[in-house]
């Protein structure tokens, strides 16, 4: 620690024992609070410096700011304060002489220091678990001599200096044999005998490694070179025969011949392989392709998403048969005919163009066939279920990537597992958990047989020793997969341990491999509870995994949120460059699993009540890990894949059955109540490939209270990139530009600040210049500006759009005084790629803390001759955003990216003028889009980073609402063509009073259960493309386009106005964050449900929507969902009423999102694959009813209508087709209602 650093003569810096006002490792953040309690000026402490390991930083508090200046050490150990350059410092051997110092006054500090902030001595807390059934001492460590072994050449290990007892040895001879030694030399002794005895048994190990290693080579040697063979093993056998004083020459000769044969032994394999390539006409495949296990031909039972317009031409037969052959590279289209008869298809995996994902059915997929050059064809399929979907995608997938011309991989897929073992042996089969098979979400059983590329196991109090389980792992998945895995790295701690396995053919993708361990038992210093980790880089892309095992016992929550942020700050892993920034930022991709011990605020009566009815979500309310990360305590912008399966701790052992909640201890009885312990959670960049294909538990390994958890990922990775045209000239150089940086950081300091920039793509980081705006609206915050000429050019190492797209900005704001972090972010360069500047807003955090916010405005410049890009494997597959309300003809392609808001894409300048380089690459834009549907998809307000308090200094920020707009600048709702107003932005720095808002009622409505009809049309849409917007950020004249939230963020705060008028939400009532900033409102949620952010704001299909949002109340519901003048949208009558929102003040009544216009009634060619597009775009019900719904409650049967609808028959033009067999799949058994259905069907249709 920094604590004991820069001492000499063994004088501790700190004095004989350590002064009260020094703090230790307090973050920087802590010491302000302390100060800031403590509110008298001159109040002070010392904590460790967070920038230099050894030195200190010394706090004071003066009119209410915090001022902060570096002690270091110098070369003899001697402390000094920092001082400008020039002046003499001040020299002190230890800590307590320099304060003593500074207590008096005219010193050159701010002020004298006055009042020591003492730090709250807390007792050990003995973390044995009381309320578990854990032992009550903890385990010992295991008796291996390692803790960390890997198979990598690049692998860091540590060995303490006593591993082969070479430093206990060395210290006998110096205290003893040294002076024998000297004394036999001053008698004319010509050798050392002790010296020579010492350094035998000190290379004793060494020696017996040697000769397993020859032994092994030997046997290499005679394969390839039976001459040579024959005079290794004669020098090895006199060697051997050779003892006593010539140990040590034998040593050394072995290591000769060994330095011999591996430098010559691969020349003579290569020489003899030649020779055998010669001889035989066609070399055997590689061993893992031998061995591998085919993937066996796939069907999948299919109904044709067919309407009535399509049956008069292609028939009434609508079932179909999906065969899928990976290893043939083909997609085989069956179709039963009359007669018994087939009509069939092959599709070869070039001609599958593109799958989309239905988003409101979740068992329908669009496939779309290239039929000739430059046409293609989309079919809509429905599948049994959305799990027959996903693995169908899978396989498909799969033969894509098998089948490619890449020679890297674009995407591969990732099997976690976490797992408590309860110190006993793990049982003879765990294939269930291999296998991804139990409860929660689960892989279909087409799928579970497909080898994944990693295998990471993490699990705790396990007995087992390392090699011995990596062993029966790797077994256990050559029984699975007849693949033999190779162990990347297994790391352990005590009994806490961390193995990665890696398919062979990926073995030499994996590059620096790195370990670490913190331990968090008793005083942090025994490792029964901690955490392990693993980082590597996958060609192009890093990983990290952490796994851990928490403090446990229902009441340690805030021990457990303490063990987090340790681990987080400790954790020693990735590229040591990011020293500045914790492990959640150094990975493009990191996973955190274990038993993180958090448990279920709940009487525990009532959460067996809820399992034995499987109600997981009020059990998940009171979770305290949900709870913690809502707070954002922990795991900040990680996320978690819904849990659908019950809770894993605490079972009966040998059974799944009984929980056993109450255990007799010394301190009388405890409670454990059933809890979901075991989590794997994840953190990826922002505009990155992740999915999580499974989540669940096992549910037939019972040898632990715990039981195992899964969960599968497919994730997207990139290749080392290499330049086809070599390093750019200076003609074809990309680059990084700034326009202007404004940030927001939770401080009471009034320092300056500088920002530094990483990435790999830069050959070294770099600083911009210190801020040049600078001011306060509160105490507690500081909004720091810099513009151009204070940010620094930023020059790529390679300048293709292919390479840049995927790199990603890494940056913190470090203070001027102390060099220390205020805050780190992240920002993807792909969204940023173009002619014109494009803004930027995220947020910041520092040792897994919110610290603030940032925002700015950026481009990344690509010259025309770098421009040339391909599709990834993962944009293969999209997401149909069309039936909430899209244009269907182009479906929107929408990724699962990262989960954390972190990049605002706004197009400036006049709509529907796009630059050369933003249309080329308009395509991975879109499929840029991260969509937000995890964890932090905005559920409620509370969960995002806008309730920190500094999103509401920001006046002028982009995303303003329309409250801050004049009446006058509003769209007209009689023109489709309003005149354009020049606004003047506001500039870095600068606050702007927001004018009136205009007056009128503003209507929200809840979404139906129904697709809503769209208020626009491709046909349409280019009454858009000539509208005119209110000025963006830059300003400008007509055709500029109004700043809009973009879809995938968090709404931002209304102005102060604006915010006494809301009305609270019965619920997300905000955190108080900071008691000064208490009485901020966060604008309410509409009653009735999570807000769909993401819906109305797509870019696909031409639809000119993106710009033209006016308010941040259309961010509380989306464009799709608000009520427009004209003919009322129809809805489903399975969905509620629509919803009159409560008048949120006069000034905020009237703000419209759009000028009303009549909605243009969808047809159903918009709907239909292209073979189907004839004749008529308008719609030909010949039902009378509009939904599914309605037919059925007119016949008195709405309780068939959930079985319909999650069987495909989601439409009535679909119903026409309906047989006796379709209804009973649907649930529809009874003789009589069968009747009832089809008859009324055949009514209908005359």
């Amino acid at each position: 620690m920094a604590g004991g650093g820069g001492s000499s003569g063994g004088v501790s810096p700190l004095g004989p024992a350590p002064p009260m006002w020094y703090h230790r490792d307090l973050s920087r953040a802590a010491a302000e609070e302390l100060l800031a309690r403590a509110g008298r000026d001159g109040s002070f402490l010392v904590r460790d410096s967070e920038s230099v390991n050894g030195a200190y930083a010394l706090c004071v508090l003066f009119q209410k700011h915090v001022h902060t200046y570096r002690i270091l050490p110098d070369d003899e150990g001697f402390l000094a304060v920092q001082t400008s350059q020039g002046v003499q410092p001040k020299r002190f051997k230890t800590l307590p002489e320099l304060i003593s110092l500074y207590l008096n006054p005219s010193q050159g500090l701010v002020t004298t220091l006055l009042f020591p902030v003492e730090r709250e001595e807390m007792a050990v807390s003995d973390d044995r678990d009381y309320s578990d059934g854990e032992d009550e001492k903890p385990p010992l460590p295991p008796r291996s001599a390692s803790t960390s072994t890997s198979p990598g050449p690049e692998t860091p290990t540590e060995s303490s200096p006593a591993a082969n007892g070479l430093s206990t040895i060395s210290h006998d001879y110096l205290k003893g044999s040294y002076a024998l030694d000297l004394e036999a030399v001053k008698q004319g002794a010509s050798s050392l005998p002790h010296l020579n005895k010492t350094l035998v048994s000190s290379c004793k190990r060494l020696n017996g490694e040697v000769d397993k290693v020859l032994c092994g080579l030997e046997i290499l040697s005679k394969v390839f070179d039976q001459q040579s063979a024959f005079m290794v093993s004669k020098m090895i056998q006199q060697s051997v025969n050779q003892g006593g004083d010539q140990e040590l020459e034998n040593l050394v000769t072995k290591l000769a011949i060994l330095k011999d044969l591996l430098s010559s032994i691969e020349k003579k394999a290569l020489k003899a392989l030649q020779d055998m390539s010669l001889s035989s006409p066609c070399s055997p495949p590689p061993f893992s392709m031998r061995h591998s296990k085919a993937i066996p031909v796939q069907a999948f039972e299919v109904k044709l998403d067919v309407y009535l317009a399509e049956l008069t031409k292609i028939g009434k037969s609508q079932k179909y048969t999906l065969s899928v052959d990976v290893e043939g590279g083909r997609l085989v289209v069956m179709k039963k005919v009359k007669d018994n008869q087939e009509d069939w298809t092959t599709f070869t995996h070039d001609k599958i163009r593109q799958l989309i994902k239905s988003q409101r059915v979740q068992n329908k997929l669009g496939i779309v066939f290239e039929k000739e050059k430059d046409k293609s064809q989309r079919k809509d399929f429905v599948f049994a279920s959305a799990k027959k979907r996903e693995a169908f995608c899978q396989l498909l997938q799969l033969m894509k990537n098998k089948h490619s011309n890449q020679d890297e991989p674009d995407m591969i897929s990732i099997f976690i597992g976490t797992w408590n073992m309860g110190s006993v042996p793990a049982p003879k089969s765990v294939a269930s958990w291999m296998l991804c098979r139990g409860l929660g979400k689960t892989l279909d059983e087409m799928a579970v047989t497909i080898p994944h590329d990693l295998y990471v196991f993490g699990s705790q109090e396990n007995s087992v020793c390392d090699r011995e389980w990596v062993e029966s792992l790797r077994v256990a998945l050559k029984e699975q997969t007849e693949l033999d895995y190779k162990p990347i790295a297994i790391q352990t701690l005590w009994n806490i341990k961390l193995a990665v396995l890696v398919k062979p053919e990926h073995e030499n993708r994996i590059s620096h491999v790195g370990m670490s361990s913190v331990k968090t038992g008793i005083a942090n210093t025994l490792g029964n509870k901690g955490a392990v980790g693993v980082s590597f880089m996958f060609n192009g892309t890093s990983f990290g995994f952490v796994n851990c095992h928490l403090t446990s016992g229902n009441e340690k929550i805030g021990r457990r949120n303490q063990n987090y942020l340790d681990i987080l700050r400790l954790l020693s892993l990735g590229d040591k460059q990011l020293s500045s920034f914790d492990i959640s930022l150094r990975f493009t991709h990191l996973f955190w699993l274990g038993d993180l011990n958090y448990r279920l605020d709940m009487d525990i009566q009532e959460i067996l009540n809820y399992i034995n009815r499987k109600e997981f979500e009020p059990l998940l309310k009171v979770d305290q890990l949900n709870l913690e990360r809502e707070k954002n305590k922990v795991f900040l912008r990680f996320a978690e894949e819904e849990i659908s399966f019950p809770p894993t701790y605490r079972y009966e052992r040998g059974s799944r059955d009984t929980y056993v909640w109450q255990k007799q201890k010394a301190t009388g009885m405890r409670t454990n109540v059933p809890s979901w312990c075991d989590r794997i959670l994840w953190k990826s960049y922002p505009e990155t490939h992740m999915v999580c294909n499974s989540y669940g538990c096992t549910d037939d390994i019972v040898t632990s209270d715990h039981s195992p958890v899964f969960a599968t990922f497919e994730v997207g990775v990139t290749s080392q990139f290499v330049s086809k045209k070599g390093l750019p000239k200076s003609s074809e150089q990309a680059y990084i530009e700034f326009e202007c940086i404004e940030a927001i950081v939770k401080t009471a300091s009034r320092t300056k600040f500088f920002i530094e920039f990483y990435s790999t793509c830069l050959e070294e980081f770099k600083k911009s210049y210190e801020n040049d705006t600078q001011n306060s609206d509160n105490i507690n915050f500081l909004r720091v500006g810099w513009s151009n000429k204070q940010l620094t050019t930023l020059k790529p190492l390679l300048s293709e759009i292919e390479y840049l797209q995927d790199q990603h900005l890494l940056l913190t704001v470090k203070s001027v005084d102390g060099y220390e972090s205020y805050g780190e972010c992240v920002l993807a360069l792909k969204s940023m790629i173009g002619s014109t500047a494009q803004q930027f807003h995220t947020y910041l955090s520092h040792r897994g803390e919110e610290t603030g916010n940032i925002r700015g405005s950026m481009r990344v410049r690509v010259p025309s001759e770098r421009m040339g890009t391909r599709e990834r494997l993962y944009e293969w597959i999209s997401v149909d955003k069309d039936e909430t309300g899209g244009p269907r003809g182009r479906p929107s392609v929408v990724s699962r990216m990262g989960h954390e808001p972190s990049v605002v894409r706004k197009q400036l300048g006049e709509l529907g003028k796009v630059s050369e380089e933003a249309e080329r690459s308009s395509k991975e834009e879109t499929a840029a889009r991260p969509k937000q549907d995890g964890p932090d998809g905005g559920d409620s307000i509370s969960k995002n980073s806008f309730n920190n308090p500094a999103y509401y200094i920001l006046e002028g920020v982009p995303n303003q609402s329309a409250a801050a707009i004049s009446p006058e600048l509003l769209p007209s709702p009689t023109s489709s063509n309003p005149p354009a107003a020049k606004v003047n932005p506001p500039s870095a720095g600068v606050r702007t009073k927001p004018p009136a808002a205009p007056s009128g009622p503003l209507h929200l409505r809840r979404a139906a259960a129904g697709p809503p009809a769209r208020t626009i049309t491709e046909e349409g849409s280019s009454e858009d493309d000539g509208g005119s917007c209110v000025a963006g950020a830059q300003g400008g004249g007509a055709g500029s386009t109004l700043n809009r939230p973009p879809p995938d963020f968090p709404p931002p705060p209304l102005p102060k106005g604006a915010l006494e008028m809301v009305t609270e939400a019965p619920f997300n009532k905000p955190r108080p964050l900071y008691p000064d900033l208490a009485e901020v409102r966060i604008p309410p949620a509409a009653p009735g449900g999570p807000l769909a952010l993401g819906e109305g704001f797509r870019r696909g299909g031409g639809m000119a929507l993106d710009d033209q949002s006016c308010s941040v109340l259309q961010m509380a519901k989306t464009l799709s969902e608000s009520e427009f003048g004209g003919q009322p949208p129809p809805r489903a009558p399975s969905a509620p009423p629509p919803l009159r929102g409560q008048p949120m003040g006069a000034g905020l009544d009237a703000c419209r999102t759009f000028p009303p216009r009549n909605p243009i009634t969808e047809s159903i060619a918009e709907d239909m694959p292209e073979e189907a597009l004839w004749g008529s775009s308008s719609s030909s019900l010949s039902v009378g009813e509009s939904s599914v719904g309605e037919w059925l409650q007119r016949l008195g049967l709405e309780k068939y209508e959930q079985g319909l609808l999650h069987n495909g028959w989601d439409d009535l033009e679909f119903l026409s087709d309906i047989t006796e067999e379709d209804l009973e799949e649907a649930g529809v058994l009874d003789p009589a209602h069968k009747q009832i259905l089809l008859e009324s069907l055949r009514q209908q249709q005359k």
